[in-house]
């Protein structure tokens, strides 16, 4: 973690006393959303890694925490409470285009709406695609993506999981982390002792990245594949395209006015889904842009109503 050393004394004491308040505390808000995550592969060495020496860094960006060149993966857990026996879980991961994380936004600030529908919450920090820090950067996320989901099997006990019910949430590129692993988890790309299954019971999609075709977020392509985009790799990373029968139940939302990530995303994956036979159903706002988070000021709908509706209505929750 990288900390913002004061310029000096001098200017600090010519500061007006809020600004300097609000600087300590967003100082210490930025700070403890980081503190308490865990190394996603233990005392493992990380796969996939050269062993370049970590940069990671993080700033506010209109009021947006942005964490920069993650390159060593970790991952937080927001227990739901024992009580009640084992409950279903849902692992996290928050959007940015392959180029940073929205740790609080889109990660840490799920957790409160989960846990009280009585689910566990794991929030993932996810590798950025970096040639400096991967041997082969493309397949970093879905790797941590695949930990993730071992870990909360592997200790479902000690956690108070249902292993028959842990699921995955995306937002924008973490949308695309969270349906490559729903169409992609028996490409296994980690070590799992145990051969516990990787698949994800439930997906929920929010503005998701999905194609790396005609509707694809340029940036987010470019930013996992470059310089290596082939039609190969296109073809594995347009996640609509590898869907099957076997893909894991889906709730999914977007905006109409995306202008960021075409609408097209949702819809292509959405009917690729119900043509599979996999149950999915798609929410779509007429307005709100891209990245509204838990809450689209552009409507009166609450989409997390809807998903907590659609979770009683599958049997993920009671």
């Amino acid at each position: 973690m990288v900390y913002t050393r004061p310029t000096s004394l001098l200017f600090v004491s010519r500061c007006p006393l809020h600004f300097l308040l609000l600087t300590v505390m967003t100082m210490l808000i930025t700070s403890s959303v980081s503190a308490q995550f865990l190394p996603l592969y233990g005392k493992s060495k990380v796969p996939n890694h050269t062993g370049a020496p970590s940069i990671e860094s993080e700033a506010t960006t209109n009021g947006v925490l942005r964490i920069s060149a993650v390159s060593e993966p970790s991952y937080r857990f927001f227990s739901a409470g024992e009580e009640g026996g084992s409950k279903p879980c849902i692992i996290v991961c928050p959007g940015g285009g392959y180029s940073i994380l929205a740790l609080a936004k889109e990660g840490t600030g799920i957790a409160e709406f989960f846990n009280k529908l009585g689910v566990h919450v794991m929030v993932l920090k996810y590798r950025i695609p970096s040639a400096s820090h991967q041997v082969d950067k493309k397949f970093a996320p879905l790797q941590d993506a695949q930990q993730a989901i071992y870990l909360a099997r592997k200790n479902a006990r000690k956690w108070g999981i249902d292993p028959a019910k842990v699921g995955i949430i995306g937002f924008s590129a973490g949308g695309h982390v969270a349906s490559s692993l729903a169409v992609h988890y028996d490409d296994v790309k980690i070590k799992n002792r145990g051969k516990l299954t990787l698949r994800p019971d439930f997906q929920v999609l929010v503005y998701p990245v999905i194609s790396f075709g005609e509707f694809a977020h340029k940036g987010s392509r470019k930013n996992l594949l470059a310089p290596d985009t082939t039609a190969e790799l296109i073809r594995y990373f347009s996640n609509e395209l590898q869907v099957n029968a076997a893909s894991p139940k889906a709730f999914i939302v977007h905006a109409k006015d995306d202008v960021s990530v075409p609408v097209e995303n949702a819809i292509l994956y959405h009917d690729q889904l119900k043509a599979s036979g996999v149950s999915a159903e798609l929410f779509l706002y007429e307005k709100g842009g891209h990245g509204f988070g838990m809450q689209n000021k552009m409507s009166d709908i609450a989409w997390t109503d809807l998903l907590a509706t659609w979770m009683k209505k599958t049997g993920i929750i009671l």
